[in-house]
């Protein structure tokens, strides 16, 4: 299942179609887009995404994998996340690859599934130690999403206890760690989204664009390919409820989304790469052998 997921060349074109389509329609529109603010804000970011968050993962991790092999296959795990809607193909990928460690399956997407929490942990406290309103929505969902997770858990440990995760929760001190972690990429995310904006000639209050963008996070429940999520609908709503034009909040939005494939390509799709041909020169190696 998780192959046919990742391999689906109809929605790897899908995906790929709509982030070319969206910046296409829609940059054009704006009469001003400076590539400056972009720039600046995106170094941050690539930091935060390609560093920060494979560090939170190894933190929590069970794998006993170096830093390196995290760092390889987080990045590998954001191109297929960004060629599937819901970014659903990250979390596959991660979890394919910590099973092929040997890793009880469900063990691993239990561990896959602890890490966006503490990411989900990470921005909610972030947001709030900004000064900005959560959305109580969110909270609601949140915490009715932890109870459903708890009710599914004691079900199955009477059914079918073989699903279980075979894992122990980490230490308080490990929880610690990947919540500032998460807390370091959060800001990661401010600074790129601030400077999406400022590269539409238009400038909003940091703390009023973190709430922005945490009330935005609700509608992440609802899949969608990159750059026309539900989510990024419902961010765009949020920055034209804060004073700015639905074009230059359109445009914020899709940079934002766009900008995403330069360093997922770079670095996920050279870590696939290096590995596809490592793979092959390790079964030629084997079969030079064997003959």
């Amino acid at each position: 299942m998780v192959l046919r997921v990742l391999r689906s060349r109809l929605l790897a074109v899908i995906a790929a179609l709509t982030a070319v389509a969206v910046p296409a329609v829609t940059l054009p529109a704006l009469p001003h887009v400076s590539i400056v603010p972009v720039l600046i804000g995106i170094v941050p970011w690539v930091v935060g995404k390609y560093v920060l968050c494979p560090l939170r993962w190894h933190a929590l991790s069970e794998s006993g994998r170096s830093r390196r092999w995290h760092l390889r296959a987080y990045a590998e795990s954001e191109l297929l996340g960004l060629l599937t809607p819901g970014h659903v193909g990250a979390d596959l990928w991660r979890t394919r690859r910590l099973s092929r460690l040997g890793m009880h399956v469900p063990t691993a997407m239990a561990e896959v599934g602890l890490d966006r929490f503490v990411g989900a942990l990470g921005l909610a406290l972030f947001v709030a130690m900004a000064g900005a309103a959560l959305p109580t929505r969110m909270l609601v969902v949140a915490l009715g999403l932890a109870a459903l997770a708890v009710v599914a858990g004691l079900v199955l440990r009477r059914v079918r206890p073989s699903l279980l995760p075979r894992r122990e929760l980490p230490r308080p001190g490990r929880l610690a760690h990947g919540l500032v972690l998460s807390l370091g990429y959060q800001a990661t995310i401010a600074a790129l989204l601030y400077g999406t904006v400022a590269a539409t000639g238009h400038t909003v209050s940091p703390l009023a664009l973190l709430g922005a963008f945490g009330a935005s996070q609700i509608a992440g429940a609802v899949p969608g390919p990159n750059g026309a999520s539900p989510r990024d609908g419902a961010l765009v709503v949020a920055l034209v409820g804060l004073g700015l034009p639905w074009r230059a909040a359109l445009g914020s939005v899709t940079l934002m989304a766009s900008v995403a494939w330069g360093p997922a390509l770079l670095l996920g799709g050279t870590s696939l790469l290096l590995g596809h041909v490592g793979a092959r020169m390790r079964q030629r190696a084997a079969v030079s052998v064997a003959t």
